[in-house]
């Protein structure tokens, strides 16, 4: 492995962290007001072979009493550069990270991997036991297979 990867685990202790700001409307009382974030660039590499991967990184969200500053989130996202880590791992650490800092009445995470070896790579973290809040299916766009198909 490259001596320039950083583990997963190390890179949470010394990446930036994010900020937040108050919600500026009563999304509790409304129950709608969902928050769509799409990071279209997200690197990181595998943390076996030090390939480098990409992905979309998708963040749908009904506020509690916190939103998500982005200039954080970027800067947060793009932390990961150079850091080496399954695609499933990524998208677990982003979900749990953003339930303990925003504490949302509603989360949802998708980690949509690009293929890499002909193999299609989509991670779901969705906030369990919670119906989707009015508004949410507008924006939850069904990830396609990026991986091309021969048929005969």
């Amino acid at each position: 492995m490259d001596k320039n990867i950083i583990l997963l685990e190390e890179a949470i202790k010394k990446g930036p962290g994010l900020e937040t700001f108050p919600c500026p409307f009563d999304a509790k009382t409304a129950k709608t007001g969902v928050i769509r974030i799409v990071f279209p660039e997200f690197t990181c590499v595998c943390p076996r072979t030090g390939y480098p991967d990409f992905a979309k990184i998708t963040l749908c969200y009904l506020p509690n009493k916190l939103c998500l500053e982005l200039k954080s989130w970027k800067l947060y996202l793009n932390a990961f550069r150079m850091t080496g880590a399954f695609h499933e791992a990524i998208t677990a650490h982003l979900f749990d990270t953003l339930n303990r800092t925003l504490a949302p009445q509603w989360l949802l995470v998708v980690g949509d991997f690009f293929p890499r070896g002909n193999v299609d790579t989509t991670v779901v973290f969705e906030t369990p036991g919670k119906k989707r809040p009015v508004g949410a299916d507008l924006l939850i766009e069904q990830p396609l297979p990026q991986c091309r198909s021969f048929t005969v």
